[in-house]
């Protein structure tokens, strides 16, 4: 008679969440994932391929995750700087979860550009405001914003800066403005400036 699996690919996922978020993936072994759920490796290579397998469907996990519990936090009611908001937030609040996706070296930095762009254009979508950008308007949007978000969420996380909330919107509002502005209207900004 077989074995009755007792460990399953959830509980799995869900310790290997665990070891991420407050020890990082320098600590993304089958050894210290098993060690979160009082078993041994092999529940982890009869549910998952390899490490590879688990850390793909890991990174989903986190994808869910940051779409319905972090990036989906209403906080003024704009969706493109909500979602800036809560990224630094989720820098500020979770710091070894952030430092993990966003700057340790993982092979899922594909996955990973691919999800925030397509939570970038779910969010530009949801504000209206933007319905008329060209696909190049849209991308230097995203890097602009993703910029401008990183910067203030690495000080802040840091402690180096604490600009109050408002100062952070507005931030990230000129920053939109800047990246929307006809580059003719930018340059002739420029000139102007040049002839004070």
């Amino acid at each position: 008679m077989a074995r009755r699996k007792t460990i399953t690919r959830e509980q799995i996922l869900n310790a290997a969440f665990q070891v991420v978020a407050t020890e990082g993936f320098a600590h993304f072994t089958a050894r210290n994932i098993a060690s979160k759920m009082n078993c041994s490796t092999q529940p982890i290579y009869l549910e998952f391929k390899n490490m590879e397998d688990l850390k793909l469907a890991l990174f989903k996990k986190i994808g869910d995750y940051l779409e319905n519990e972090v990036f989906s936090i209403p906080q003024i009611g704009d969706p493109l700087i909500d979602m800036a908001l809560n990224y630094i937030e989720l820098a500020q609040n979770q710091k070894v979860l952030y430092r993990a996706i966003y700057m340790e070296n993982h092979n899922e930095k594909d996955y990973l550009n691919k999800f925030s762009y397509e939570l970038f254009e779910k969010n530009l979508e949801a504000s209206g405001r933007f319905n008329q950008l060209t696909n190049q308007k849209k991308h230097e949007l995203f890097t602009g914003i993703w910029i401008v978000a990183t910067g203030l969420a690495s000080l802040m996380s840091g402690g180096i800066l604490t600009p109050e909330r408002k100062e952070i919107v507005l931030l990230i509002e000129k920053a939109i403005d800047n990246i929307l502005k006809d580059n003719n209207e930018m340059l002739e900004t420029l000139l102007f400036e040049k002839e004070e």
